[in-house]
This record gives C-alpha cells, sequence and structure tokens, in this order.
C-alpha cells in the first residue's frame, strides 16, 4: 500500500470496545475512530459554516421549530451528549449541527478508507441519541420517520446518478484501488465490469453496489442436489435458532422481532412455528444480489416498512420448494439503517432454480435470514464460525442440509 494512502497507527485509548453498528464492517469497530470522523466532519461544516438550504432538511428543520413536541425531543436528546469525549474531541451537541451534517451527507458517497470505513453517517451522528432511552422515543416518532424518509429518497437518487462514482477510481481512497480490491478477490473475473472505461463501466455508486455476476461467474453448489439448501446471500453467519415459537425473538438490525413480527404476521408464518431461523450479514464489500436457495415455486413476494423506516426496510420471499420434505421456506432481506431499496425480481407462481436471482438490495441490506419449516432439520456442513456464506462455489461457502 503506499504511504500515503496509510493513516496514523492508532496508538489507543479507552475506546477499545467493539459498538454493535461495527457487525458486517458498516462502520468502525472502535469508537474512536468514529470520534475521529465526526471531528472532521464537524470542522468541514463549521469551515463552511454550512447554512441549511436543501428542500428537505430545511423542511425537518422548520417542522422541529415549529411542533412543540419535537421541538422538546430534539433538545432533550443531545441533553446528555458530553461536549466532548475524553480524549477532548466535540461532539454532536443541538439539532442544528445534526441538520447541517444530514445536509452534507446527502452529497456524498462512500469512500474506501484503508484505515476504516464509515458508510452510516446518519447513524454515526445519532449514536448517542440512539443509545439513550429519550432519544430512542423521538426517534420512532411517526413524523421524525417522514423527514428521514425524505432525506434518504433524496440521498438514494444521488447514490443512484453519475455524480456518486467519483469514488469510483484506483487511487488510494477509491473503490477500484488495488488495496480496496483485495477485499474483493476476483472482481474482474467475476463481475461485469470494464477496467478499460471510466470508473470500470460503473455509472454510480449504486450501479458499484449492486454489481452483477458474469455469466457463468459463480455457479450453483450442486444445483441437483434437492437435499441441499445453499445460502441465498454473500454473507456471513450471525446466529441461527431451533425450535422456533411464535412470539421468540430473534435480533435484527438491533431491533427485536418475533417470528410473527420478522414475517409482518402473514398467514404463512405458522408454518414456521417450531422450525429454523438462520441469520447471516453482508459486509459493504459484498455482493448484494440474493440467489435462490431451493429450487420451487414462488408463493408470495412482500415488501415492508414496518418499524422505523430507516431501520428495518425489508423484503419477504415465501418459496415451496421442490422437495417435499423441505416445503415452505421464506427468504427475508433486511435492509440497511439508513438507505436501502430491496427490489424482489421474482413473481408468485414463478419456478426458480437453485441460485437463481430472487433480488437485489440498493446500497443496504447488511443482514437475510432463511426461515424453515419444523420438518427440516438443518445441518451445517461447514464451519459457521468464520466462514462467508454463499452459494457460490468460487467464494468460501458455508451449506446447509436438509435431513431427509
Amino acid at each position: 500500500m503506499p504511504p500515503e494512502c496509510l493513516a496514523p497507527e492508532y496508538v489507543g485509548s479507552l475506546f477499545d470496545v467493539p459498538i454493535p453498528m461495527s457487525v458486517g464492517d458498516w462502520v468502525p469497530d472502535r469508537p474512536d475512530h468514529l470520534n475521529d470522523w465526526i471531528q472532521e466532519m464537524l470542522k468541514d461544516i463549521d469551515k463552511d459554516g454550512c447554512p441549511i438550504t436543501h428542500p428537505a432538511v430545511l423542511e425537518f428543520k422548520n417542522d422541529i421549530e415549529s411542533d412543540p413536541e419535537l421541538f422538546m425531543g430534539f433538545h432533550r436528546i443531545f441533553e446528555n451528549v458530553p461536549e466532548r469525549d475524553p480524549l477532548g474531541r466535540l461532539q454532536v451537541k443541538d439539532y442544528l449541527t445534526m441538520l447541517s451534517l444530514f445536509q452534507r451527507f446527502m452529497g456524498d458517497a462512500p469512500s474506501w478508507n484503508p484505515r476504516f470505513l464509515v458508510f452510516l453517517p446518519f447513524t454515526t451522528v445519532l449514536q448517542w441519541p440512539m443509545s439513550m432511552s429519550n432519544g430512542f422515543t423521538i426517534l420512532i416518532n411517526r413524523r421524525v420517520n417522514d423527514h428521514f424518509r425524505k432525506i434518504f429518497a433524496v440521498w438514494l437518487k444521488f447514490l443512484a446518478s453519475s455524480q456518486s462514482n467519483y469514488v469510483l477510481h484506483e487511487g488510494c481512497d477509491g473503490w477500484l484501488s488495488p488495496e480496496a480490491m483485495e477485499n474483493m478477490p476476483k472482481f474482474k473475473e467475476t463481475f461485469v465490469c470494464d477496467p478499460g472505461e471510466p470508473h470500470w463501466g460503473f455509472t454510480s455508486w449504486n450501479h458499484f453496489f449492486a454489481r452483477e455476476l458474469r455469466p457463468g461467474a459463480r455457479p450453483p453448489s450442486n444445483p441437483d442436489d434437492d437435499r441441499i439448501i445453499t445460502s441465498a446471500c454473500e454473507s456471513k453467519f450471525l446466529r441461527k435458532a431451533f425450535s422456533v415459537t411464535t412470539r421468540d425473538q430473534f435480533w435484527m438490525k438491533n431491533q427485536p422481532y418475533s417470528l410473527v413480527h420478522m414475517l409482518n404476521n402473514d398467514p404463512l408464518a405458522s408454518s414456521f412455528v417450531g422450525g429454523t431461523v438462520y441469520q447471516a450479514f453482508l459486509s459493504p464489500y459484498y455482493y448484494h444480489r440474493w440467489h435462490s436457495p431451493v429450487e420451487g415455486t414462488v408463493v408470495k413476494t412482500q415488501g415492508q416498512q414496518p418499524f422505523l423506516s430507516h431501520v428495518a426496510t425489508r423484503a419477504l420471499i415465501f418459496i415451496q420448494a421442490r422437495n417435499p420434505n423441505i416445503g415452505l421456506m421464506c427468504f427475508i432481506g433486511v435492509g440497511m439503517v439508513e438507505v436501502s431499496t430491496c427490489d424482489i425480481t421474482v413473481e408468485p407462481g414463478q419456478v426458480v432454480k437453485k441460485g437463481q436471482e430472487i433480488g437485489t438490495l440498493h446500497f443496504g441490506g447488511s443482514t437475510h435470514c432463511l426461515v424453515f419449516g419444523p420438518q427440516v432439520k438443518l445441518e451445517f456442513l461447514n464451519s459457521t464460525n468464520e466462514v462467508i456464506p454463499a452459494q457460490l462455489l468460487d467464494c468460501p461457502i458455508d451449506r446447509v442440509e436438509a435431513h431427509l
């Protein structure tokens, strides 16, 4: 790695404890790095003055200042945030600073950083309030979520535009650099791209993020053995639960969901009582399209935003496996804390092959679940501790077998 790409080594401090948002590498695993990043962002808006002018952010500001409940709530959520952390770094202490940062982020695409990545800028700003009861209360307010939805819609439009491709280059902070590619092996051979074209042919950040496989790349594992259930995503094992009950709790995106909540109270949820839930998460480096883990028929699909719209965007795809001993299963794609679109590309009644693409996530999707009925007893054929599961043969894979 070129010396100019290296940040100074961290010497250590009081902040050596990983935080939940670091799962999947969406934010640094050490809070001191987050605080360093916030410090830089605060310097930027202080230097520019950063008056709030963007219509979506200005509307949010006006709503906070005209509504007594929101005005009090957004003052209270910053009351317990220290002015500076123990190392003397400034913190976000008021809603105006928060909104100024939000406005800045709306024109930024995620840059690759050899030291650490911050993919969740909005969440990073709210890391203190989100961990406190008064912050949680105001952030689940429906009007507040409506404003977040509008802001994220603007950001998503930017990330899908050609303006966002400035981070797609081969320099030391670019996603196409040799150093970044070390985290995405065989990229040129695996994904549709043209290194001879500007930005390797990617037209936007989201185009890169939701990149497509080249024809024939990564064929599905054991396509003709319907006892083998392959992973639906390139992802890393997080947790599994057996003999689940209707009201069991599973932690998806740091929010508790019972089986019926995960499946949005769908009548088909009863089919999975006594069954198994397998959950794995995706990294920013991973391939973000979904593939059918079984051969079968799509029974039902559903997209939803049931709780915090910026926390739990989800997609449900119910598939009746060809193998009757597997029967009905469900794929759940879970969107990002911030911007994400769960794009389902199959329809009810459609027959899908094992490994066939069934949907994708556009900047988001850090976790997914596979849900099976009680008739399916899963045996993991590879270790779930370190392996990155994928249904694709030239990745390290973690397959699961239905004992029939």
